[in-house]
């Protein structure tokens, strides 16, 4: 069993400027933790292909939440910063990592999560479902949801999108509290929503007018390359809505309950949210 953080130590946050870092910082910060929140972009600048950006967010660290580069070259930067974190005495690692990889024998972000397990700290790893917030804060799909129409190939498969103030707080508590070291933690919201339901959520929300269209991937691949999407980017998630289309990420997960004790909250919760902060 894993024990609770006493020091004032700060606790980094890389991709602290993303979705679920930057709810991971504020939680922490509103309990009163001493936080370094680490991105290219942020407060103190950190890189996972620059290692000289390394060191200086690790001093004095003695827990870290990852968010990795999502590259190929992910598993190799993990391990090595894992290494150089241990060394610096970090004694806790949370890592956020995804469901479908588990699911889908996701063999780069499994190799991710090998990188952490290996670690000479105490580790705890987040596969959560896909964010609620996706919807809102993707580029792509947010995009779309504000211009009225979400094309995607998952067909009726579904979903059972979380919320990130759930992953936040399920990882402020793997962070601070006690009984997490060595766990994994499978996260999903309560209910799996086909993409048409909950973008019929969204609709009923705001009293906009907006639709869903199911694509077929191939019509899925050819809109995005002409909307100058990468090519990495576009084989990742077109094999990620495979998964979905063909029925496999439905299934439930007890995550969120097993660490904070109450279940998840539903995507009506974040639709009407999002709708009060359009109009606020």
């Amino acid at each position: 069993m894993s024990t609770s953080l006493t020091t004032p130590s700060p606790i980094l946050v890389t991709g602290g400027t993303g979705k679920t870092g930057r709810r991971v910082a504020a939680r922490l910060e509103r309990n009163g933790a001493s936080v370094r929140v680490a991105s290219r972009l942020g407060p103190v600048r950190f890189d996972w292909a620059d290692q000289t950006t390394w060191e200086p967010a690790l001093a004095g660290v003695r827990a870290a939440y990852l968010v990795d580069s999502q590259t190929a070259d992910a598993p190799a930067e993990v391990r090595a910063f894992t290494e150089l974190a241990t060394r610096y005495g970090v004694e806790r690692l949370v890592l956020l990592s995804a469901r479908a990889w588990a699911e889908m024998d996701g063999r780069a972000g499994l190799a991710v999560e090998d990188a952490v397990r290996h670690a000479a700290a105490a580790w705890t790893i987040l596969r959560p479902s896909w964010f609620d917030q996706n919807f809102s804060e993707d580029e792509v799909i947010g995009a779309a949801i504000a211009e009225g129409e979400l094309r995607l190939p998952t067909g009726t498969g579904r979903e059972p999108f979380i919320d990130v103030e759930d992953i936040a707080e399920v990882a402020v508590a793997a962070l601070t509290g006690d009984g997490h070291a060595g766990r994994i933690y499978e996260l999903s919201g309560p209910k799996a929503l086909t993409w048409g339901e909950a973008t019929a959520e969204i609709a009923r929300a705001s009293g906009r007018t907006i639709r869903f269209t199911p694509i077929s991937d191939e019509r899925y691949r050819v809109e995005m390359a002409a909307a100058g999407l990468p090519d990495d980017h576009i084989e990742i998630t077109s094999t990620l809505f495979a998964h979905i289309r063909h029925g496999r990420g439905a299934a439930l997960s007890d995550g969120v309950r097993r660490v904070l004790g109450r279940e998840p909250a539903g995507f009506a919760s974040y639709a009407r949210r999002l709708a009060e902060a359009a109009d606020a």
